[in-house]
C-alpha cells in the first residue's frame, strides 16, 4: 500500500465517528434504530481503516522502524499568525508511527465492542420509556439517540487524538472528549438518590458531570500553558519535528534541560487531570454515575488512556527533562504521583462494594502503575501496561454492567425497586445465572491480577516490575525501588480486591430475591464480553520477554518491546549518546526478582482473596470479614480517605465562603453596590439642584421674558386700529421726526443746541 493511500486513509480514521455525530444530530435523531446504525457504521469504518493503517505498519521491518519510526506525515494549514503577508501558519497534521498502530487496535476494537454492547444495554426492541432523564429499566432508553451521537463524538475526539502529529490536534481531540464526558456522565440527568445510611453513596449524574468537567479543566489550563511553552521554546506543535534528537538539543542549548522537564511537568498536568491521578483523581469514580458504557469508554477505551497516551507520546521530552543535564524533581513528581495514586487507590478499592466503584478505584490504581512507569523510564513497559488494560478493563466494565442489568431484570421480577442492583452485599451465586458474564468477568479479573502466564495483565506488570528493577539493581536508583516496592503491595491488593469482587458476586448462593431471579444478559453484551475476554489474554503473548525461559524465544521475542520501542529508539539513542538522557531502549535480562514478585502478589493476593471471601461465601445479611479486623481503617478505606471531604473543606467551603459572603456580601453588596449607590446619590442630588436650576433660572426665565414680550405686544396693539388714515398719519409724523434729526446732524444744529 502507498504512503498517499496510507495517508489518506489516516486521515479518514476519525472521520466515520464524527460524521455519525452529525449525521444523527441533525437528520435521525427522531429514529433511535436509524441513529444507533448509522453510529455503528462509523465506528466499524473507523475500525476497519484503523486496522488496515495498524497492519501495515506491522508489515514494516523493525529495523526499518527505529530508523524512519513516522511510517505517515502529513500537515494542513490551519490558522494564519504573524505577518500574514510572510505565510506563517499554525499546522494540524496527522502521524503514524508503531506507538500509533497499537492504539489504534485497542481503541477501535475495544470503542467498537461497546459500541455494539450499548444496543443491548438501552433495551433496544423493548417497550419504550417514557421518562427522559432517568434510567427506564428493562425499557428501551427514550434518549438512545442522543447517547449514540455523543458517544460518536467521544470515539471521534479519541481517535483524532491518536493520530494526531502535533499537540494542537491532539488538544482538540483532549478537549472534545472532556466536553463528551461532562455530558454523558450527566446523560441521566434528572436522576436523584434517596439513600439510607447504610446505602453505597451516589452523586447525582449531573452533578458529577460538573464535577468531572471542573475537575479536568483545572489541569487542561496548565497543559495549555505548556503547549504554549513548547511552541515558544521549539517554534512548532508537530511532536516528531520538536522531540528529535536535534530539536531537543537545540532547545537545550537555547533554554536548558530543567526548562524543559518544568515544560514536561506542565504537560504532564494534563495528565493527571485526564488520568486522574493524585490529587485530581476525585472526579473518576462519580463518573460511573453515567451508563456502563461510558464508564467502558472513558476507564478503558478513551478519556483517561488518553492522558497516559500523551506522556508516553512526550517520552523524549520527560526522558530529557530529568536525564543528566536536567532536575531528578522531574522523575521524583511523576514517579512519585504514578506510585502513590497507584497504591491509594488499590487500598480504597478494598474496602468498596459498589461493583463499578471498585472498577472504578481499580483503573486510577492501574493508570497509576503507568505513570510510575514513564517517571522510571520504563517507555515501552508504560505503553504495553496502557494496551492491556484498555482491553481487560474494557471487559470488566462492560461485564459489570451485565451484572447491573441482570440484577435489574431480578428487581423487576420480585418488584423491589428499592434494593440497590450495583451493591456487590446483594448479589452472590450468579456464577450459575449469568455463566457468560462470570467466566468473562473472571478472565478480566485475572488479567487484572496478573494471574502468571496465560493473561495479558501479568506480562505488562511483569515489564514494569523487571523495568523497576533494572534501574535499581545495575543503577542504584532509588527511586526505581520505591516505586518496585509500591507498586508490588498495589498489585498485591489488586489481586486481593479482585478476587473479593468476584467472590461476592458470583460465588455462593444468592443473597437476595434480585439476585435469586436475575439471569443471563442478551446477545448484543455478551458478545462483545467474548470476544474482549480473547484480547485480554492473548494480548500480552505479543510482549514476552526474549529472555524469559522457554516462552520468550518461542514465541515472538518480545516483538511489543521492539516494534513500539521503535518509535524513539533512534532519538533516545542520540540523546544517550550527547549525555542528555541516561539510558536509551533497552532489552532486559532476565532477573529472578521481580519474576518472583510478579508471581506472589498475583497468586497471594488472589488466595488471600479467596480465603477470605471465597472459601466460605457470605450469607445474607452478613457483615463484610474485614470490618471487625481493620475497625477504624476500614471505615477510613470505605470513606476513599476522605478525599471528597477534605476538599470540600480545603476548597469548596472556602471558595463557597469567599463566593457568598466575602465576594458577594462584602465585595458585591458592600464595596462595589455602596460605591454604586454613592454614586447614584450624588447623581440623583446633583441632578435635583440641575432640575431646580431648570426650573428656577431657564423655565421661569424664559417665562418671564415671553411675558414682557407678551406686554409689550399688548401695548403696541392700541397702535394696530386698522385705520389707514391714522397709519398715514403716524408714518408722516415718524417721518418729519426722522428728517428734523437728519438736519440737524448734518448742518450741526443738534451741537449747537448743546
Amino acid at each position: 500500500m502507498t504512503e498517499q493511500t496510507l495517508t489518506t486513509l489516516t486521515w479518514l480514521i476519525p472521520a466515520g465517528p464524527l460524521l455519525a455525530f452529525f449525521l444523527i444530530m441533525l437528520f435521525t435523531n427522531r429514529s433511535r434504530t436509524l441513529s444507533w446504525l448509522i453510529a455503528w457504521a462509523g465506528v466499524f469504518i473507523a475500525l476497519a481503516l484503523g486496522w488496515i493503517v495498524a497492519l501495515s505498519t506491522f508489515a514494516i521491518d523493525v529495523h526499518h522502524l527505529e530508523e524512519h519510526p513516522s511510517v505517515v506525515e502529513s500537515a494542513i494549514p490551519w490558522l494564519p499568525i504573524g505577518n500574514f503577508l510572510e505565510g506563517t501558519w499554525l499546522e494540524i497534521g496527522i502521524a503514524v508511527d508503531p506507538l500509533t498502530s497499537v492504539m489504534l487496535i485497542m481503541v477501535t476494537f475495544t470503542i467498537t465492542m461497546i459500541f455494539i454492547y450499548s444496543v443491548g444495554y438501552h433495551n433496544w426492541g423493548a417497550p419504550l420509556g417514557r421518562i427522559l432523564g432517568v434510567p427506564n429499566h428493562l425499557q428501551e432508553e427514550p434518549l438512545l439517540s442522543r447517547f449514540f451521537a455523543f458517544m460518536s463524538l467521544f470515539a471521534g475526539g479519541m481517535l483524532m487524538l491518536v493520530v494526531a502529529g502535533d499537540l494542537l490536534l491532539l488538544f482538540i481531540g483532549w478537549e472534545i472528549m472532556g466536553f463528551c464526558s461532562y455530558s454523558l456522565i450527566g446523560f441521566w440527568y434528572a436522576r436523584d438518590y434517596h439513600l439510607k445510611p447504610d446505602d453505597i453513596p451516589h452523586m447525582p449524574p449531573r452533578k458529577a458531570g460538573v464535577k468531572a468537567f471542573l475537575t479536568t479543566r483545572i489541569a487542561d489550563v496548565v497543559m495549555l500553558l505548556g503547549i504554549v511553552f513548547f511552541y515558544s521554546v521549539f517554534g512548532t506543535l508537530n511532536i516528531a519535528e520538536a522531540l528529535s534528537a536535534e530539536g531537543l538539543e537545540h532547545a537545550v542549548m537555547t533554554v536548558g534541560a530543567v526548562a524543559l522537564g518544568v515544560m514536561s511537568l506542565m504537560l504532564f498536568a494534563g495528565t493527571v487531570g485526564k488520568s486522574a491521578q493524585w490529587p485530581l483523581h476525585v472526579w473518576l469514580p462519580d463518573a460511573m454515575e453515567g451508563p456502563t458504557p461510558v464508564s467502558a469508554v472513558i476507564h478503558a477505551a478513551a478519556m483517561v488512556s488518553a492522558g497516559v497516551y500523551l506522556i508516553i507520546r512526550i517520552f523524549p521530552l520527560i526522558a530529557v527533562g530529568m536525564g543528566p543535564e536536567g532536575s531528578p524533581a522531574v522523575g521524583i513528581i511523576i514517579g512519585g504521583i504514578g506510585a502513590f495514586t497507584a497504591l491509594m487507590a488499590a487500598t480504597i478499592a478494598v474496602a468498596q462494594n459498589d461493583v463499578k466503584g471498585v472498577l472504578a478505584y481499580s483503573t486510577i490504581s492501574q493508570l497509576g502503575f503507568m505513570v510510575a512507569a514513564i517517571g522510571a523510564g520504563a517507555y515501552v513497559a508504560a505503553a504495553f501496561h496502557l494496551i492491556t488494560h484498555g482491553f481487560f478493563k474494557a471487559l470488566l466494565f462492560l461485564a459489570s454492567g451485565s451484572i447491573i442489568h441482570g440484577m435489574e431484570h431480578g428487581a423487576h421480577e420480585v418488584h423491589d425497586h428499592h434494593t440497590d442492583p450495583q451493591d456487590m452485599r446483594f448479589m452472590g451465586g450468579l456464577r450459575k445465572k449469568m455463566p457468560i458474564t462470570f467466566w468473562t468477568f473472571l478472565i478480566g479479573g485475572l488479567a487484572l491480577s496478573g494471574f502468571p502466564i496465560i493473561t495479558a495483565g501479568f506480562w505488562s506488570k511483569d515489564e514494569i516490575f523487571a523495568d523497576a528493577w533494572y534501574q535499581w539493581s545495575h543503577r542504584g536508583d532509588i527511586l526505581a525501588l520505591t516505586v518496585f516496592i509500591m507498586l508490588a503491595v498495589a498489585a498485591f491488593l489488586t489481586a486481593f480486591y479482585t478476587m473479593r469482587q468476584i467472590s461476592l458476586t458470583f460465588f455462593g448462593k444468592p443473597r437476595t430475591p434480585l439476585a435469586e431471579h436475575a439471569h443471563e444478559s442478551n446477545g448484543f453484551m455478551t458478545i462483545p464480553l467474548i470476544l474482549l475476554a480473547v484480547f485480554a489474554v492473548s494480548v500480552g503473548w505479543s510482549g514476552i520477554p526474549e529472555s524469559f525461559p522457554i516462552l520468550g524465544p518461542l514465541l515472538n521475542n518480545n516483538y511489543f518491546h521492539h516494534f513500539v520501542g521503535a518509535t524513539v529508539h533512534e532519538t533516545l539513542h542520540h540523546l544517550e549518546e550527547l549525555h542528555l538522557v541516561d539510558h536509551g531502549i533497552e532489552t532486559l535480562p532476565f532477573e529472578a526478582t521481580p519474576l518472583g514478585a510478579s508471581l506472589f502478589v498475583a497468586l497471594g493476593g488472589l488466595f488471600l482473596g479467596w480465603w477470605i471471601y471465597g472459601r466460605k461465601p457470605l450469607e445474607s445479611g452478613q457483615k463484610d470479614p474485614l470490618v471487625r479486623p481493620l475497625g477504624p481503617l476500614y471505615t477510613f478505606l470505605n470513606n476513599k480517605w476522605y478525599w471528597d471531604e477534605l476538599y470540600q473543606f480545603l476548597f469548596i467551603r472556602p471558595t463557597v465562603y469567599l463566593s457568598e459572603i466575602v465576594v458577594y456580601e462584602y465585595v458585591d453588596k458592600g464595596i462595589i453596590d455602596g460605591i454604586l449607590h454613592l454614586i447614584a446619590r450624588a447623581v440623583y442630588r446633583l441632578g435635583y439642584y440641575v432640575k431646580r436650576f431648570e426650573e428656577r433660572v431657564i423655565s421661569d426665565g424664559v417665562d418671564w421674558l415671553k411675558d414682557q414680550f407678551l406686554a409689550i405686544a399688548r401695548e403696541f396693539r392700541f397702535l394696530q386700529t386698522g385705520r389707514v388714515q391714522e397709519y398715514v398719519l403716524i408714518s408722516t409724523l415718524i417721518a418729519t421726526a426722522l428728517i428734523a434729526v437728519i438736519l440737524l446732524i448734518n448742518y450741526g444744529w443738534l451741537a449747537q443746541l448743546f
